[in-house]
C-alpha cells in the first residue's frame, strides 16, 4: 500500500535500485552487471534489504516521488525477491501516492506471474530493452532475444494492464543501414508505447565492441553521413506517430515524460541503492563500492559502502544546473537560477549566453533559455561553454 504522509516529509527524493545481474552480458555494455546464479542473486537481495533498512531514520523527512529499478536486468529476479525489496522500501521510506515506479526488463525474462507481482508491489511503468527490430542487428549486439520474443513480451505487458511503457532503441550499430533503422522506428512506434528512449551507440572501452570497433578504420559501423541521417529521421518519424522530443535522447506521448529521469536533469536529490549506485544528496555526490563480495559483507552498514565522494562547490552546481537542465527541450529558467544561487544567470553566464544565441544554438525568451534544434544537434559543444573558469564564483 502506498504511503502519503506529506505533512511530515518536506523534501523530494528519488530512489534508484541497482540490480547488477543479467542473463548474458551484451557486447556493447559497460554497465556494472554480470550473470549470476540464483544463490548469489538471493544474497544480493538480502543485502539490498539490509541497506534499505539502514536508511529508515536518515531519510524520514523525505517524500519519495519516483523509484527506478535498473541494471543489469531487474526482471531476472523472481517475484518473491521483488516483493521483498518493495516491502523493505515501503517500511523504510515514505513513498507518495501516485509515485512513478519503473522496472527495466529484457524480452525473454518476463512472465505473467512476474507482471502480477510487479503490479502488486506498486510498479506502474515498464522499460523494455528492445534496441532493434532486426534480428541480425540483435545478434550483432549480443542480445538474448529476437524481435518475436520482444513482441511476445509486449503482449504480456499490455495484457497485464501496464499503460506506461518505454522501449529502448539504439542507432548506429554495426551493420545497420538507414533503411533498417527506419524499419525499427516505424515497427516500434506502430505498437504505441507511451515513451521511447533512443540512443546512438557509443563504443565504450573495456567492452568486446571496443576490441572490434574501437579503432579506425570501422567498416562495419555506419559512416558519419548515415549516422547523421539516422539522427534526422528519428525525430521526423517519431513526430508522425505523435511523439514529442522532451530531452536530447527521449521522446514521449503527451503526459508520459519520464519523471525519474527529469529529476536527474533538474538535480532533484536522489539516492542510489545497491552495488555501484550513485547518489546526489544536497551538495554531496557519492557512489557505492563496485565489488560484489565487499558489498554483500557491508550492505548493512550504509556508512561504509561509499567508494567515491565529492562535495559540490557553488560553481559545480551552477555548471550542472546549465548543462543538465539544457538537455530538456523546455530549457532552464533564469528565475530558478536566481532562487538557487542568489545571483542572476546573466551575471555569471552573460558571454556564453550571448555567443550561443548569436550562433543560433540557444533561444532566450524572457525567463526561459533553451537549445535550438541546431543546438541540440551539437549539444556537447554548447555545454562546454557553460564550464566556468576556476575561481569565477
Amino acid at each position: 500500500m502506498m504511503i502519503n504522509n506529506e505533512s511530515r516529509a518536506v523534501k523530494e527524493l528519488e530512489l534508484y535500485i541497482h540490480i547488477p545481474f543479467c542473463v548474458q552480458k551484451c557486447a556493447y555494455c559497460d554497465f556494472l552487471s554480470a550473470p549470476a546464479d540464483e544463490n548469489t542473486r538471493q544474497k544480493y537481495v538480502d543485502a539490498l534489504k539490509q541497506e534499505i533498512q539502514g536508511y529508515k531514520k536518515i531519510y524520514q523527512n523525505y517524500n519519495v516521488t519516483t523509484v527506478f529499478l535498473g541494471g543489469g536486468t531487474p526482471s531476472i529476479l523472481n517475484p518473491v525477491q521483488i516483493e521483498e525489496i518493495f516491502s523493505a522500501l515501503h517500511d523504510s521510506f515514505q513513498i507518495t501516492e501516485g509515485a512513478e515506479i519503473t522496472i527495466e526488463v529484457n524480452p525473454g525474462t518476463v512472465t505473467e506471474e512476474k507482471l502480477q507481482a510487479w503490479k502488486g508491489a506498486g510498479i506502474n511503468r515498464i522499460s523494455i530493452g528492445l534496441q532493434s527490430t532486426e534480428d541480425r542487428e540483435l545478434r550483432m549486439l549480443g542480445r538474448i532475444h529476437d524481435h518475436q520474443q520482444f513482441l511476445d513480451t509486449w503482449g504480456l505487458v499490455r495484457r497485464a494492464g501496464m499503460e506506461n511503457v518505454n522501449v529502448d532503441l539504439i542507432s548506429a550499430v554495426p551493420g545497420q543501414t538507414l533503411e533498417s533503422w527506419q524499419r525499427t522506428l516505424r515497427k516500434t512506434a506502430e505498437l504505441g508505447p507511451e515513451h521511447l528512449s533512443v540512443y546512438s551507440l557509443i563504443i565504450e572501452e573495456g567492452t568486446p565492441f571496443y576490441d572490434r570497433y574501437g579503432k579506425a578504420p570501422k567498416p562495419s559501423l555506419p559512416d558519419e553521413e548515415t549516422e547523421r541521417l539516422m539522427y534526422e529521421e528519428t525525430g521526423k518519424i517519431l513526430k508522425e506517430y505523435g511523439y514529442a522530443r522532451y530531452e536530447i535522447s527521449n521522446y514521449a506521448k503527451p503526459g508520459y515524460e519520464c519523471r525519474h529521469n527529469a529529476g536527474y536533469w533538474k538535480r532533484t536529490e536522489y539516492l542510489g541503492i545497491g552495488l555501484g549506485a550513485s547518489s546526489l544528496i544536497r551538495k554531496r555526490r557519492f557512489r557505492h563500492i563496485s565489488d560484489l563480495q565487499r558489498y554483500l559483507s557491508l550492505a548493512g552498514n550504509v556508512q561504509h559502502i561509499c567508494e567515491e565522494e565529492e562535495i559540490l562547490s557553488i560553481q559545480d552546481e551552477m555548471e550542472e544546473f546549465m548543462f543538465l537542465g539544457l538537455r530538456m527541450t523546455c530549457g532552464v529558467r533564469k528565475s530558478d537560477f536566481f532562487r538557487m544561487f542568489s545571483i542572476q544567470m546573466d551575471e555569471i553566464y552573460a558571454e556564453p549566453l550571448k555567443k550561443m544565441e548569436d550562433n543560433g544554438l540557444l533561444e532566450i525568451n524572457g525567463d526561459i533559455v533553451w537549445l535550438t534544434k541546431r543546438g541540440i544537434d551539437i549539444s556537447n559543444y554548447v555545454f562546454e561553454h557553460f564550464l566556468l573558469e576556476e575561481g569565477m564564483v
